[in-house]
């Protein structure tokens, strides 16, 4: 019983890791709970030092958005920015998740994934959604060229 309530406890909880929220627009009024909005996120490559990506997404507001209850669009936007001397703590999988956050309930989440294109010295950051059952081919993509930092220009 205390296994089954602590794993429902778990699927309520957002699966917001470093993500920090920088802002937000309403895009939509609702007379009862928040409103429709899109929210810009920042978070830092957790194996990638100097990398940092923004995020935006739709929100869904109104009673079952406020409560937690309501699935947000499948639609995001990123950019991946060096902000700093590019250092990565150990070898870099392709296709490794660096940033999820839940979208729905229990089924749908928001993935950020990393690669890394050794001949191009870039690295690639994809966004999408992906549900249980079926996900969306709807995403978005960035990419970072390697380079030199600061003084050493």
């Amino acid at each position: 019983m205390r296994l089954a309530k602590a794993l429902v406890l778990l699927a309520l909880c957002p699966m917001t890791g470093m993500a920090r929220e920088v802002g937000e627009v309403d895009t939509a009024f609702k007379w009862l709970g928040p409103n429709h909005k899109i929210v810009v996120e920042a978070f830092d490559d957790p194996k990638v030092e100097g990398v940092t990506c923004y995020l935006s997404r739709a929100k869904t507001g109104g009673i079952k958005g406020g409560l937690g209850l309501a699935e947000d669009r499948a639609e995001a936007s990123i950019a991946c920015r060096q902000v700093g001397p590019i250092r990565m703590s150990e070898a870099l999988e392709d296709g490794e998740v660096v940033f999820k956050e839940r979208t729905s309930l229990v089924f749908k989440t928001m993935q950020v994934v990393r690669f890394f294109d050794e001949p191009r010295n870039t690295l690639i950051y994809l966004v999408y959604s992906d549900r249980v059952i079926e996900g969306s081919p709807q995403n978005a993509v960035t990419a970072i060229p390697v380079l030199p930092w600061g003084a050493s220009r």
